[in-house]
Parts: C-alpha cells; structure tokens; sequence
C-alpha cells in the first residue's frame, strides 16, 4: 500500500540522518503527510513517539561506537546531537543502566533498540462502520491534567485520573451540569516535540453555567470521522483506536485534521459487553 511505502521512506531518511538534527518537518514531508498526522499516525502504529524512537536508536548507536572504538565519550556525545557530556551520560545511563565509559568494559551488557519496520498486514475480518460528521464549535467544562507520552506514561496515568474523578465525586458533578449524562475524554493541546498534551473530563456545557472548579474550552468547528466501540472499557474502545490508525487512516483519503481528540461515554455499565460508547476523530481531505 502507498501510505506503507511513504512511511517506510519516511524511515529510511531517520535512518541515514542519526548524526543531524532532523526537523519532523522534513521527516513528515518523505511521508506526504503533515507534521501533526505523522507523529500521531506513529505514535498509534508503534506505541512511542518519533522523539524517543530517534533518541533510543541514536543511544544504541552510541553504544555500539563506545564500546568497539576508542572515540572520545565527548566526540560520540557531539555526534549524537548532546551539548555535553553530563546531558549525554544522563541519557545514556537511563537508556543502558551504565555510564558510556562502562560501556568499554569487557563483556559489559548493552541494551539495543532496533530498527522499526512497518509490514503489510492483510486483516478484513470486519468491516468498521463509520460515519462522518460536521459539526460547529461548542464548549466543554471538565478537569484536566497535563500528560506525558515518554514510555507510555500517558496509557497509565489517563485510565488513573479516571479512577480518581469516579471516586471524588467529579463525574457526578459533571454529570449534573452538562446538557445531557455523557461524559468526554478529550485529548488536546498535543505538542508532539515536548511529547506532552492535555487530557479532559468533561461534559458538553450549557449556557450560563458557572463553573468556577472546573475548566471551560472551547472544541473548534470540524469534520469528524465518527466510531463506535461495542463491550466492556477500556479494552474494547483501546482495539476501536488501533484499528482507526491500523487500518481506516491508511484505507481512506484522510489524515488527522490536527484537533482534540473525543471519546463519548455516555451512562451505563462500562464493564457490560454490550456497551457502546464512540470515538471522535478530526479529519480533514489528504
């Protein structure tokens, strides 16, 4: 498939800039995509962001050159983009467990982070129905947390927060304020090179509401590619994501419109296998 091509390319040029700082820019360009459609595109398909996939392979390749060559720690903590030897051994301490001169060592243990691969991978056991909506902006109120997506953090602490909002009492006070019961996990607010965004519980907001404990933002106009995810949280709505990077971006002529993200949670059994709740993604045309 061509968007599995484009990716691979955009790999191979990874691949033979370790040693220059690469803009993502550039790297989205070898993939005729946008910045913000690639790196969420990679996120999803790999499970880390670009940043830490190109610093773990240039600390395996450090660690390679360290521990076959007499190069300077100084000279391969340069080449490998680090400003100085303290930034360098941090990084390397965390990745290998040792310090890059123990890396010299005599049957020292390394730790290396290979090349990804993207494979054609013909599924077609079910259709995913969708539907495509327009819709105006409108304001949601909620609490929000800052979140991390170095190392997955992201896929702990959201399902926590969670957790802590069920057992505060914070979802029946949205629940109460909103024009309808559903509640909204929104993801927004995402900057791919500090691999960070914000993540919301929320509800839709009716006029005149004050809510002084909570937070109010506005949800931009867009065009939405709209799914539904049928069974128990999170699992079944975890495998409506991978599918809608998995397969349906690559299978249609859109990309990520660059916007927040939805998922609609309306009242019921969360761990019932008949539950539906849906998934709201930001489209535009390639």
């Amino acid at each position: 498939m061509e968007w599995l091509l484009r990716m691979k390319d955009a790999l191979e040029l990874i691949e033979r800039n370790m040693e220059e700082q690469l803009g993502i820019e550039e790297i989205a360009k070898a993939a005729y995509s946008s910045p913000f459609h690639f790196q969420r595109m990679f996120h999803m398909l790999t499970g880390i962001t670009v940043a830490e996939y190109i610093r773990k392979r240039k600390l395996t390749l450090a660690a390679q050159e360290l521990a076959i060559s007499s190069t300077k720690v100084l000279d391969v903590a340069l080449k490998y983009g680090y400003d100085s030897p303290e930034s360098f051994s941090k990084a390397f301490r965390k990745a290998h467990g040792i310090t890059p001169s123990a890396a010299r060592e005599p049957g020292v243990r390394l730790k290396a982070f290979p090349r990804i691969s993207f494979h054609l991978s013909l599924k077609g056991d079910k259709e995913m129905d969708y539907t495509i909506i327009d819709r105006a902006s409108f304001t949601v109120i909620g609490k929000s947390i800052q979140v991390s997506t170095k190392d997955g953090e992201n896929l702990r602490r959201i399902p926590k927060f969670w957790q802590e909002c069920f057992e505060d009492g914070t979802s029946v006070k949205l629940s109460s304020i909103g024009i309808n019961e559903n509640l909204l996990g929104i993801c927004l607010d995402m900057e791919h090179d500090k691999e960070q965004f914000s993540y919301i519980i929320a509800v839709e907001g009716k006029a005149g509401i004050e809510a002084d404990e909570f937070t109010t933002r506005h949800i931009p106009a867009a065009t939405w590619a709209v799914f539904t995810s049928v069974g128990a949280l999170p699992g079944a709505i975890q495998k409506v994501w991978g599918k809608v990077f998995q397969e349906w971006f690559p299978a249609t002529g859109y990309e990520h419109a660059g916007g927040p993200e939805l998922e609609v949670y309306p009242a019921g059994d969360t761990t019932a296998e008949d539950y539906q709740c849906e998934v709201w993604v930001p489209i535009v045309k390639k």
